[in-house]
C-alpha cells in the first residue's frame, strides 16, 4: 500500500468560505501552482463536481488526468484517480475543522503513485511540494478574496 503525505494550515475564514474556493475548480489555475487547466466533466444532484479533468505540471509529475470527487457533508471532499496517462494513483482529501474566531484548520492528505519507476522519497517530495503549494495558495486565495 502506498504511503500518504499530509499537512495542515490555519486560514482566517469560516469553513464555508474555504470550501467555496476548494469547490471552484475552474479557478484552480489562478491559485494552485501545479494545475494549469481544470474542467468539470460532471456534477452531482447538489451541483458539486463529481468528475474533473486536470492538467497538472508539478515538476517531476506532469499529467492530464481525471479525478472522481466525493463530498462528505460541507467540511470534507476526497478524490480518487479515474484515468491518467502517467499516474497509477492520485488520492487525496481536504478536511476542514472550524476554529475559534471564525478560522478554519485545513488538512490536505495526498497519495501519489506513478506508472514509471520512481524512488519513494522522490514521490513523497513531489507530494509535499503539491500539498505545501496548494495549502499556501488556498490560504492566500481565501484570505485575499
Amino acid at each position: 500500500m502506498a504511503e500518504h503525505t499530509s499537512s495542515s494550515i490555519t486560514i482566517e475564514a469560516a469553513p464555508a468560505e474555504v470550501m467555496a474556493v476548494i469547490a471552484d475548480f475552474a479557478r484552480y489555475p489562478e491559485w494552485t501552482g501545479e494545475v494549469k487547466e481544470a474542467e468539470v466533466l460532471s456534477t452531482d444532484a447538489a451541483g458539486r463536481a463529481e468528475k474533473v479533468r486536470l492538467l497538472l505540471d508539478a515538476g517531476a509529475i506532469k499529467d492530464d488526468h481525471t479525478l472522481a470527487y466525493s463530498w462528505k457533508g460541507t467540511d470534507e471532499v476526497s478524490w480518487t484517480l479515474d484515468k491518467s496517462q502517467m499516474l497509477r494513483q492520485l488520492d487525496g482529501s481536504y478536511r476542514l475543522a472550524p476554529l475559534d474566531g471564525g478560522r478554519t484548520e485545513v488538512t490536505y492528505q495526498l497519495t501519489v503513485d506513478v506508472k514509471i519507476p520512481m524512488l519513494g522519497m522522490i514521490k513523497r517530495k513531489a507530494e509535499k511540494v503539491i500539498i505545501d503549494r496548494a495549502l499556501a495558495g488556498l490560504k492566500k486565495r481565501v484570505e485575499n478574496a
